[in-house]
């Protein structure tokens, strides 16, 4: 699957999700919902990925977690949160250039409409 056909399985996947239960839940719960959905599309996902980063001879072991990596080429940053901030647009990017990770979804559940909270994030490598 490309990164694209990917992509729109996990956005379809949020839609189901948060049509069903609507905003208001932990970021936990909802990564364990999308998670369920995604293996049921036969998705190969990773969650909470440690990614080490490399600093010149340092090797900083799990720097960062990645809430979900999808058939290892789509990194997907959940939040329930009142308002996304610039930084978490910046975190998602700076996780994808470490992970060598072309496209990500940052994904806020805690929306009135959800396809107000899916963005989709372009790494060029």
């Amino acid at each position: 699957m490309t990164e694209n056909e990917i992509s729109k399985e996990v956005v379809d996947a949020c839609f189901v999700i948060h049509t069903k239960y609507g905003p208001g839940l932990f970021e936990s719960v909802y990564e364990e919902l999308l998670s369920y959905e995604l293996i049921k599309r036969n998705l190969k996902i990773a969650r909470q990925v440690g990614v080490n980063l490399v600093h010149d001879d340092i090797v900083l072991k799990k720097a960062f977690r990645a809430d979900l990596i999808v058939e290892n080429k789509l990194i997907v940053e959940i939040k329930s949160v009142e308002e996304l901030k610039d930084m978490h647009y910046k975190q998602l990017f700076t996780y994808m250039k470490l992970a060598n990770v072309k496209l990500g979804l940052l994904v806020n559940f805690n929306v009135a409409l959800i396809k107000n909270g899916i963005h989709r994030i372009v790494n060029k490598l």
